[in-house]
């Protein structure tokens, strides 16, 4: 059955939780819609998952379209969430409302999802006006590491604690069907979760969150130069990628592969007239 945003708003209303992976391409969204997670986030998480950048400020549009279309073709029960990528919406509501429209057009997201408060209400509010489902991102958001002065818990004192929940406020009434909480203090992000209707997805914030998310690519144990603090590898793939890869090269080097199993066939008499 189809995961759409009425699905959150039925499990937060019945306290059901709900749960969330990001894909770049084909294959893995076709796994993970058929393990039955509720929600496929194609991230712009995918410049240091997949391109290799330090950070996600050098993804652009055309990198988060190319990857959304793969994703959305393995897609077909989860809801498809593709992340607006550094500055295709911070200069203005337009270039906001535009390239949100790319996203669904091009790349067949189901909603979008851009980081920011109170500052990009203006930018939720005309997207959603637009018909287009809006995930909002608080707390520690990855485009703003630089402000941040790197990747470090938000909501610690007073000061930033109050901020967050003006920020929850604001993009609820602004209209955003749910809020990634990244890096939020466990008890605040309980807080925001049961103080406000939103539905929340926590990623480094705590079980007591409406969902989850996590990379792919860090709960399978695949990517190894970095190990955020919150993340529980499910499996390590690593190793078992590197012992393939390894077999494989031993094999092409002494002969044994491709064996006669994996060859085709052609009459020794049709080879002598040859």
């Amino acid at each position: 059955m189809k995961n759409t945003i009425t699905t959150f708003r039925k499990a937060k209303a019945e306290g059901k939780k709900l749960s969330m992976l990001t894909a770049y391409d084909y294959p893995t969204a076709k796994l993970i819609d058929a393990a039955g997670v509720n929600s496929i986030l194609v991230g712009d998480s995918l410049g240091n998952a997949v391109l290799g950048y330090p950070d996600t400020l050098s993804v652009t549009m055309e990198d988060m379209i190319h990857h959304g279309k793969a994703v959305a073709r393995g897609t077909k029960n989860a809801l498809l969430v593709v992340d607006m990528p550094f500055m295709s919406y911070q200069a203005s509501v337009y270039d906001a409302l535009v390239n949100a429209g790319r996203l669904v057009k091009e790349a067949g997201a189901n909603a979008v999802k851009l980081e920011g408060g109170q500052s990009v209400c203006p930018q939720i509010k005309a997207i959603v006006e637009a018909g287009i489902p809006v995930m909002a991102h608080l707390g520690m958001t990855p485009q703003s590491v630089n402000a941040f002065g790197g990747f470090k818990a938000q909501g610690k004192d007073e000061k930033t604690a109050r901020k967050l929940l003006s920020d929850m406020a604001a993009v609820q009434e602004a209209g955003a069907f749910a809020v990634v909480l990244e890096c939020v203090p466990a008890k605040l992000a309980q807080l925001c979760t049961e103080r406000f209707e939103i539905f929340t997805i926590g990623i480094g914030s705590g079980n007591g969150c409406d969902g989850q998310v996590l990379v792919c690519q860090d709960m399978l144990g695949i990517y190894s130069d970095f190990t955020p603090k919150f993340v529980k590898k499910f499996a390590c793939l690593a190793e078992t990628m590197r012992e393939a890869f390894t077999a494989y090269h031993d094999q092409v080097q002494s002969g044994g592969f491709p064996a006669g199993e994996h060859t085709f066939s052609i009459p020794d008499d049709l080879i002598e007239r040859l």
